[in-house]
């Protein structure tokens, strides 16, 4: 028996005022089913204090400071995988009405989201400012400025900015805001077409080992015509799916080909003295990878979050049996080891009862958390139990060691459950019935000849958005669910976000 647990019965043989305390206690922690996920997903975000809903404006939203330290850490993933070749800057939110304007399709496709800004103070102002809803329009006019000649390119930058859209559509929590708080844009600039396509593909690589990073399993796919970026060549994403079957879009990276180079006159001269244009990238991620990271891995109790996220990764509990002092004393030795060690420990000598201390820290989703008894000091182990209900004890002696192990066992057994998850969730069909039944539980792999009119006729019947091509993979061939002609396309199909 754990220390744990004997503290907990002896303090149940005390009578019904204990265990009014613990059943308050469970109250505390518990949150609404997941099957629920709307009612889970918002009330998660809330006690686990993630981010905060209540800020009068609708569709934005204030961070937690335990949610910012969560979001700080996955952002420095990112950094850590574009900064080898990308430099991080900043451009201005507001841009020129002249300058917005100028790319026609690229506009269409914004029209009904922008912010205008049309007075400085009481004065109306001569050309109204946009508030960015995605950044080209304010980039490129410097890249003309900025590039010259072949030895310019390639040009690599990314920014980490707020980004705002006009959502008409009901608004989630970190999935559709009106005020994107944390909105990586990369933007790149290219001698050829094909270095272009290649820097596409170096985007979506770093993309899949920052997800696998998260431990979350994800869907790459070429957006049909009809959805791509509006300018772009094409666009490929990433889409994760969520408890509830839909998908969401959690990463873009789009091939702009020389449409925003003409538009904004950027030029390079090549070795041979010739004008010419360049080609152009972009790719981005936004705070939706937060909302895919706490919806896949989190449960009943709270989030789960991966050893690497994490705020704090490891929590020692002391279970203040016989000899305090020297628990107390004990536990803040293994604190001071483990911090030395460059992990982010958190000592609780709160008044509260370590069962409500179990609460708190599960639903905060720490990785791993130490109880430490007298018993156990007596043995020289520690009693570790890590976030996925795993239990042991461990030897205080090489603790360090022991601890990164199962932090890796942890993070595979998160992807492995995600993962099962993920692949029960996509079936292939062969017909629009079926294609139609599948969307309501997942994704649908659905056979497509890659005609423009079908898609749209797949997507009208099917009452589902069309993901498009799965990249990366082959298929035998199928007859299209529309039309029948044979061909070896497929594409996902799903309800989204």
């Amino acid at each position: 028996m754990t220390d744990s647990n004997k503290d907990s019965r002896a303090k149940s043989k005390t009578g019904c005022k204990t265990e009014s305390k613990k059943a308050k206690d469970d109250k505390l922690a518990k949150l609404p089913p997941k099957e629920s996920f709307s009612e889970w997903y918002h009330e998660l975000l809330m006690t686990a204090e993630i981010i905060d809903n209540r800020y009068p404006v609708k569709g934005m939203c204030v961070w937690f400071p335990f949610g910012f330290a969560i979001k700080k850490n996955v952002y420095g993933i990112i950094r850590e995988l574009l900064d080898p070749d990308h430099q991080e800057t900043q451009f201005p939110l507001m841009i020129p009405e002249n300058e917005f304007m100028k790319e026609a399709q690229h506009i269409k496709g914004f029209e009904d989201e922008v912010y205008w800004v049309t007075c400085g103070g009481t004065t109306p102002l001569d050309i109204k400012l946009a508030l960015r809803p995605t950044s080209e329009t304010a980039i490129y006019p410097m890249f003309k400025l900025w590039i010259r000649s072949h030895a310019d390119l390639p040009l690599r930058i990314y920014q980490i900015v707020n980004t705002f859209r006009y959502e008409t559509k009901h608004t989630r929590p970190l999935i559709r805001l009106r005020e994107i708080t944390s909105f990586k844009e990369a933007h790149t600039v290219h001698a050829t077409w094909e270095d272009a396509a290649e820097q596409v593909e170096t985007a979506i690589k770093r993309y899949s080992e920052f997800y696998s990073r998260l431990a979350l399993p994800f869907l790459v796919s070429r957006r049909p015509s009809w959805d791509k970026f509006p300018g772009a060549d094409y666009t490929t994403a990433i889409d994760v799916i969520m408890p509830d079957g839909r998908t969401l879009q959690v990463g873009t990276a789009h091939h702009l080909g020389s449409t925003f180079a003409k538009t904004y006159e950027i030029t390079y001269e090549a070795e041979n003295g010739e004008q010419k244009l360049v080609s152009q990238t972009c790719y981005g991620i936004s705070e939706r990878c937060i909302a895919a990271l706490i919806s896949v891995h989190g449960d009943e109790k709270g989030l789960v979050l991966p050893w690497e996220v994490a705020p704090t990764q490891i929590v020692i509990v002391p279970i203040l049996l016989g000899d305090k002092e020297k628990v107390l004393a004990v536990s803040r030795e293994l604190q001071s080891r483990l911090a030395a060690a460059k992990m982010r420990v958190l000592l609780d000598i709160s008044d509260e009862r370590p069962g409500a201390k179990f609460y708190k820290w599960e639903m905060k989703g720490v990785p791993i958390r130490l109880e430490v008894g007298p018993r156990d000091i007596e043995k020289g182990v520690v009693t570790l139990a890590r976030r996925d209900g795993t239990k042991k004890a461990v030897p205080m002696d090489g603790l360090e060691e022991a601890l990164l192990g199962e932090a890796s066992e942890l993070q595979t057994a998160l992807y492995s459950k995600a993962r099962q998850k993920h692949e029960a969730r996509v079936k292939e069909v062969s017909s629009i019935d079926e294609a139609k039944a599948q969307t309501l539980e997942g994704v649908a792999l659905v056979p497509w000849c890659g005609e423009v009119d079908c898609g749209h006729e797949l997507e009208n019947q099917v009452e589902a958005n069309m993901l498009g091509e799965p990249q990366y993979v082959s298929f035998p061939e199928a007859a299209c669910a529309v039309c029948g002609k044979v061909s070896r396309n497929r594409t996902y199909m799903a309800r989204q976000y």
